[in-house]
């Protein structure tokens, strides 16, 4: 009764919620559609095989996913906040973060274009990413660090119209597909203020990539750049020279509150998935739900959960109110990387030795907390920087 009453609860979350409004639970239909017939019935085959068909972008694309919060001159659609929650949580549905990292990686690849570049490269670029025809990438990380913006290494020197680009990054999600990728270079010198993007083209004379292999995330595509001696044309500066470390900070709201909607969304994954488990295996001549000790697992999980939508939702109304909450966000994206880590375990351990075997959602899941609790910002940069901006 209890299991039953939960997966009620956590099923209707957004209809009780204030926030969304008749618009949201439209988008949240066609979305739940999409995922359920174009993700859902590949996700583990697509896993597997460590990709996924370019063709979902197109797809995508035609449902309006891929234009949320860009600019309508270049395909875009207006998004809210809340629009941004349900594309995110609706994606985590299908319990594939990999899949969603890969087919999202515009979101963090595209913004410094619309934000920044020039007004032809915008009208060149934007139109084909956001018709899901070409594919968008963001390349900060690099071997010697990732997090240490400032201290990047990459170069990039003036020759005429051009930059020679020279150097490596790493961790790139889309890497390996990417037609467009926003690199950060150094133009200058140390620090944040000698730090630049640039758009490069995927087909550039002198740049190589490497395939890399991961713990989770594995339909998404992930790879090492290699720059060697890339020429860039000049007009593929994003903002002015010098400026590049001012765009990428002006992601990380955005990326960090979208990583939290997508880990508290797949903590109810395993969270609804593990309810339906207890509710189906029988132990000890009855249903493994009607232990006291699964029941109070389930309890803390659904706790877990309603926490981290509820101040992910309060923090989305204050970004609509102007607000830049940057500390509240910072351990938004804690909270939420921890409580999947948290709901990813307990589900696997209710499940037994089944949660062990691969195919099931929750041990996908499972494998997928670290590099959320790593990208967008670790877990200790995300509490040192909210412990600055709090004035400690």
């Amino acid at each position: 009764m209890l299991a039953s009453g939960i997966a009620a609860s956590e099923s209707d979350h957004a209809m009780a919620s204030p926030f969304y409004t008749a618009e949201h639970d439209a988008f949240r239909a066609v979305m739940r559609r999409f995922v359920e017939k174009e993700i859902e019935p590949h996700a583990h085959e697509w896993d597997e095989a460590g990709e996924f068909p370019r063709t979902l972008y197109r797809k995508a694309a035609e449902i309006g996913l891929l234009g949320l919060g860009f600019p309508e001159e270049f395909g875009g659609i207006p998004a809210d906040q809340f629009m941004k929650i349900v594309a995110s949580q609706e994606l985590a549905r299908a319990g594939a973060g990999g899949i969603s990292a890969s087919l999202m990686s515009h979101t963090i690849g595209s913004p410094p274009i619309a934000r920044a570049a020039r007004p032809e490269i915008k009208a060149r670029v934007l139109p084909q990413v956001l018709a899901g025809e070409k594919i968008s990438a963001l390349a900060i990380t690099e071997p010697s660090g990732g997090s240490d913006v400032a201290n990047l290494r990459t170069k990039a020197r003036r020759d005429g119209d051009h930059y020679v680009v020279s150097g490596e990054k790493t961790f790139i999600t889309s890497g390996m597909r990417a037609d467009y990728l926003t690199v950060a270079v150094r133009t200058g010198g140390e620090g944040a203020g000698g730090v630049s993007l640039l758009l490069i083209e995927g087909d550039t004379p002198g740049l190589s990539r490497t395939k890399l292999k991961k713990m989770g995330w594995w339909a998404s595509d992930t790879a090492t750049l290699h720059f060697d001696e890339c020429r860039v044309l000049a007009e593929n500066l994003i903002g002015e020279e010098g400026q590049g470390f001012k765009i990428i900070m002006q992601n990380f709201n955005s990326e960090r509150m979208g990583m939290a909607a997508g880990c508290t969304a797949f903590a109810r994954v395993c969270l609804d998935e593990a309810i339906a488990y207890a509710k189906e295996r029988n132990t000890f001549g009855k249903p493994l739900a009607q232990h006291q000790v699964i029941r109070h697992k389930i309890v803390d999980m659904a706790q877990k959960v309603a926490a981290s939508q509820a101040m992910l939702e309060m923090l989305a109304w204050r970004l609509e109110q102007g607000e830049s909450p940057v500390a509240e966000i910072c351990m938004m994206k804690n909270q939420a990387t921890q409580t999947m880590a948290f709901c990813a375990s307990e589900a696997v351990q209710i499940f037994g030795g089944a949660g062990f075997m691969r195919g099931i959602k929750a041990e996908r899941i499972y494998r997928e907390v670290k590099v959320n609790a790593i990208g967008g910002g670790t877990e200790e940069i995300m509490k040192d920087l909210a412990s600055r901006q709090m004035g400690l």
